[in-house]
């Protein structure tokens, strides 16, 4: 990570951390990388996403870069497009999960891959002189949102499956899936309901989407749904809801689809990709189904990179970024959805049938710091981890940063809840005392 990007491009509070000079110095520092690049842009349905199109988009034109802007189109429409259209590279304006006030930006290169560290830090040293053409070298803006029809096709055409009889819920975050999701489910013969369809512009994520699950629990269970899916603002997230009201995260979704294509001969190495968050019952089933899995950091990007250098096909996140790299090179809330059902359909079983791995018990608390790294470094810290991973046997404890958002998230896991629930609530206030601490020495 660098000093604005994080773990999932640049993000922060727009006018505040997001700063237009800041937005403005990456559209500048990404046109200077190739003369006369043509950049796919698209965003989420944030107020401020206009704005931050444009600011970037000017910064971009400085450098002689052309645009094209689609409007409101998921992150991996943007991917999709990218490589499809011959794009140098792709640009998503969002912040993904996060609420309404904050603002973000991602970047894709011609491949659809999202761009690694290295190439994050060579743009950051560009931030500090800008590049300005002469005036009959200016980039173009061309706005052209028709182009979000080839990625909706692309997923219409993915799968050869029917919804008909199925009753099936989607929570569309208010984001940036609420036209083609709902479009996609319709034209499968779905009997659907949707929730989070209509954007205002700030209540994306309020109270909705992947992170706040409760509405679309209970709307599955009171009508008797066969499933619902949750995307997030951006939609390259995709947590799953069984008949019963049962969360099935990114960590479960790896796992059927793993076994899917194990079923199926599909999976041409027995390793697929999870993270340092990933649950350690998966990794268990996986392996009983004769799957390994490979852990990296924690962050989609990462997986990317694993599974292009190892040649796999299949990774992910607890989070709900899920990789179908045959299919994809990003997560893709509604193609894994999609996906999903035809699973579901295909193989005639219910989506807890398929959800089968039994899972050890995970306790995730985020706390908010003022200062992270000087916390996270704190031999304090270090000190009183080492007793709790004592008291937790065969389980695990995960501390880290937060590459988005002013966090420390802790990680426990055990055989035992009320073990994973004593231990993190001990870290947490562990690290709040730190952080006053290290504050009160500082002032």
């Amino acid at each position: 990570m660098g000093v604005f990007f994080g773990t999932d491009g640049i993000r922060g509070k727009f006018n505040d951390d997001l700063s237009f000079s800041i937005i403005y110095n990456c559209g500048n520092a990404l046109g200077s990388e190739i003369f006369g690049a043509k950049i796919l842009v698209g965003r989420d349905t944030r107020c401020s996403g206009g704005l931050v199109t444009l600011a970037f988009a000017c910064g971009a034109m400085n450098a002689g870069s052309n645009i094209t802007d689609i409007g409101i189109c998921p992150t991996a429409g943007i991917s999709y497009l990218t490589k499809k259209l011959g794009y140098d590279f792709g640009v998503v304006i969002s912040a993904s999960h996060n609420p309404a006030e904050f603002n973000g930006i991602k970047i894709f290169d011609k491949f659809g891959k999202k761009i690694g560290d290295c190439w994050e830090e060579r743009l950051e040293k560009k931030f500090l002189k800008q590049l300005t053409v002469s005036y009959d070298q200016v980039g173009q803006y061309i706005f052209n949102p028709k182009l979000t029809k080839i990625y909706e096709e692309f997923l219409e055409g993915l799968f050869d499956f029917s919804l008909k009889e199925k009753r099936v819920v989607i929570d569309c975050s208010n984001g940036a899936s609420y036209k083609i999701a709902k479009k996609i489910f319709k034209n499968k013969g779905a009997k659907l309901t949707v929730l989070g369809g209509s954007p205002s512009g700030v209540n994306i994520n309020r109270n909705c989407g992947a992170l706040h699950l409760e509405k679309l629990q209970a709307t599955v269970k009171n009508i008797h749904a066969d499933f619902g899916f949750a995307f997030d603002g951006d939609s390259d997230r995709l947590i799953a809801i069984d008949e019963n009201g049962r969360i099935i995260t990114g960590d479960m979704i790896v796992y059927i689809f793993s076994c899917f294509y194990k079923k199926h001969g599909k999976l041409v190495s027995p390793y697929v990709v999870g993270t340092r968050h990933t649950n350690m019952g998966i990794e268990k089933a996986l392996k009983a189904k004769g799957i390994n899995l490979i852990r990296t950091d924690i962050g989609d990007k990462y997986v990317s990179s694993m599974l292009s250098e190892k040649d796999l096909l299949i990774g992910g996140e607890q989070s709900g970024h899920v990789i179908v790299r045959d299919l994809l090179t990003t997560g893709d809330g509604i193609l894994n959805a999609l996906f999903l059902s035809s699973i579901i359909v295909n193989e005639n079983k219910k989506l807890s049938e398929l959800a089968d791995a039994e899972l050890s018990v995970q306790t995730n608390i985020n706390v908010l710091v003022k200062d992270k790294l000087r916390v996270i470094n704190c031999e304090k810290l270090s000190n009183i981890t080492s007793e709790c991973e004592k008291n937790i046997g065969d389980g695990r404890i995960m501390i880290r940063i937060s590459g988005t958002e002013p966090y420390i998230r802790i990680m426990v896991e055990s055989s035992k809840e009320e073990v994973s629930n004593k231990v993190a609530k001990e870290l947490a206030e562990c690290i709040r005392q730190i952080d006053l601490e290290e504050n009160q020495c500082v002032e």
